[in-house]
């Protein structure tokens, strides 16, 4: 274990992050000056706590904060100016950045200069990761038009700031560690003032102990994997999938596209992949993607864990990119279960809604302290697709299991469909992956923040049931739109739960909906009410209806409703379509079914 007061390694920190945290903070405000001088104040505050912080598994995550709230108080302290003398490229990246909310633009530069995950992002920005991953989708879309790029290019607007700081010159680590020490001393009686204007007095056109002026050559946009261990893992691009193998699953002829260990770029290569590793220190890692003509493609990845312990929560991580990828029209249409391959494996089902439609299938497996996994995207509607890859993760198993701290290899696949993988801070509730595609709208839905459902939002005026009363315990709703579509207020799909704390007062519940809907026709002769769907069994229950309400003479409104129960946790869903607007019974039905699946999270 390192010593944790020892300045040779708060120095090889300091040299490490540095340039990260001044593109950061300068991307965050604008203001170089400022940036500057709050990155010097933090990491002579790191010295000060760094008996504390060299323990943490990320100590860049306690400075990264000073940081940032040093530069927005210098930076709010003084009028707004325009940086000059930097090329257009970078005044209009900093002009785009200022256009942000600020919450916005810290979840921006969060998620693409740094490689913290989702649910860490949403921590350091004082959020739930559900609204982090809203605020996320919003801020890259807004930036990306803003700049006028693609938002797989975001990242590179970054490289020529990251290039302009590249000259600069630090102040060596002794002034820093000197400035921190008579901080720590001084802190109980007059706090930091005199070490921080000892220290920012002191310079910056200074030399490092050696007498060389420390410049950002290394300046990385992100944190790099952990230094390699002394005996490197012995991973090689032949233990990836090959050409000859997917065509003997798949047919066809395929080509390799590329071979990597995915250090460059933004390390987002696969469909729905949220960081470049998903363990945040791999021992290794390679990359490989295939194609065959210009419409089929497979892609794999593979990282080595330190630990089996390790490689489970990369496996985790891993899934959880496909169970709530945030891809616009992208629909999760199942998740199964594949037992016989590695020690653990699990596949993904989803559908590309945009056009061309496609069909994306990710598998991942983890065998010892390495983890796989297969993406395999094909036209819609893919009927083989599951099938194939399965074959493919068989494959990748094979070569993967024999290798050092390996673990179960590949048998026979037997796929068992399960409950779609709980995300979010509201894993009982319907997510935006789940909802199908809109007739005549090409836009994505957008989640509302559920809240206490003093409100049943998905109610209809016929059964009006109320969620928020004694008894009930996780009472939440919330709402799906479409607010770039230009629909009517009126157009939406909402859902209500709550835990009854018993089955029989949750029965009773659905049961009085049932009777309220079966008697509305009756007691409104302008309301219209069908049954879709009816199921019944001892642990769910299940009806959902079509309902038609005039609200003039020459004016209908079309509801599709349903109630539904997993033992003592009742949800209701609801959605309005608008003239063309909508979603077909089938497609309500299986929503339904989708939210009595996640229902049984709630307690």
């Amino acid at each position: 274990m390192r010593n944790k007061t020892d300045p040779d390694a708060f120095e090889t920190f300091y040299k490490d992050v540095r340039g990260r945290l001044l593109l950061q903070t300068w991307a965050l405000t604008g203001d170089l000056p400022a940036a500057q001088k709050a990155v010097r104040d933090a990491l002579v505050i790191g010295w000060h706590h760094w008996r504390k912080i060299s323990r943490l598994e990320d100590p860049e995550s306690f400075v990264r904060p000073q940081a940032w709230s040093r530069a927005l108080r210098r930076h709010t302290a003084r009028p707004f100016h325009r940086e000059r003398g930097f090329d257009e490229g970078i005044r209009a990246t900093l002009a785009a950045l200022a256009k942000l909310p600020l919450l916005q633009r810290k979840v921006l530069l969060l998620a693409h200069l740094t490689t913290l995950p989702l649910d860490q992002l949403a921590r350091e920005a004082g959020i739930t990761q559900a609204r982090a991953e809203r605020e996320l989708q919003a801020a890259t879309a807004a930036f990306a038009l803003a700049r006028n790029v693609p938002t797989t290019s975001i990242l590179g607007l970054f490289e020529p700031m990251a290039a302009e700081l590249r000259d600069l010159r630090w102040p060596r680590p002794t002034i820093l560690t000197r400035a921190g020490t008579g901080r720590r001393r001084l802190h109980t009686a007059v706090g930091g003032a005199i070490a921080l204007v000892a220290f920012l007095g002191s310079g910056v056109l200074v030399t490092d102990a050696n007498g060389v002026r420390p410049r950002l050559d290394a300046l990385s946009l992100h944190t790099p994997p952990s230094a390699a261990p002394a005996k490197a893992y012995p991973l090689t691009t032949d233990d990836l999938i090959s050409g000859a193998q997917v065509g003997a699953v798949l047919g066809g002829s395929w080509t390799t596209e590329m071979t990597s260990d995915n250090t460059d770029g933004d390390g987002l290569v696969l469909p729905c992949q949220q960081q470049r590793f998903a363990d945040r220190s791999p021992r290794a890692a390679l990359m490989r993607t295939l194609v065959s003509g210009d419409k089929l493609s497979v892609g794999q990845s593979t990282e080595v864990s330190a630990t089996p312990a390790t490689a489970h929560a990369a496996y985790a991580a891993s899934l959880k990119w496909y169970a709530a990828c945030r891809e616009p029209r992208l629909q999760l249409l199942s998740t199964r279960q594949v037992a016989g391959l590695g020690d653990e494996a699990t596949l993904v089902e989803l559908r590309d809604w945009n056009t061309p439609g496609r069909s994306i299938v990710a598998s991942v497996a983890r065998t010892g302290v390495l983890t796989t996994t297969i993406v395999s995207e094909q036209p819609a509607p893919g009927k083989q697709s599951v099938r194939t890859n399965t074959g493919l993760l068989a494959q990748a198993v094979g070569q993967l299991c024999g290798l050092p701290d390996g673990g179960t290899c590949a048998g026979t696949p037997k796929l068992r469909e399960i409950d779609p993988i709980p995300t979010g801070d509201h894993p009982a509730m319907l997510d935006e992956v789940d909802l199908p595609p809109v007739r005549t709208v090409a836009q994505p839905w957008m989640a509302t923040a559920p809240k206490s459902a003093t409100t049943n939002l998905a109610a209809t005026r016929c059964d009006q049931s109320v969620f928020h009363r004694k008894g009930v315990t996780g009472d939440l709703t919330r709402s799906f739109v479409i607010p770039t579509a230009k629909l009517p207020p009126q157009f939406g799909l909402t859902q209500t739960v709550g835990s009854f704390g018993t089955a029989k007062a949750a029965t009773k519940f659905v049961d009085g909906t049932r009777a309220a809907l079966a008697a509305c026709p009756k007691k409104d002769i302008g309301t219209k009410v069908s049954v879709v769907e009816n199921v019944a069994s001892p642990a769910r229950d299940l009806t959902s209806w079509r309902l038609s309400v005039e609200i003039s003479d020459k004016s209908s409104v079309i509801f599709l409703m349903a109630i539904m129960r997993e033992g003592d946790n009742v949800a209701q869903v609801g959605f309005v379509q608008s003239g063309a607007a909508t979603i077909t019974d089938a497609e309500f039905a299986a929503l339904t079914h989708r939210a009595a699946d996640r229902l049984r999270q709630l307690g």
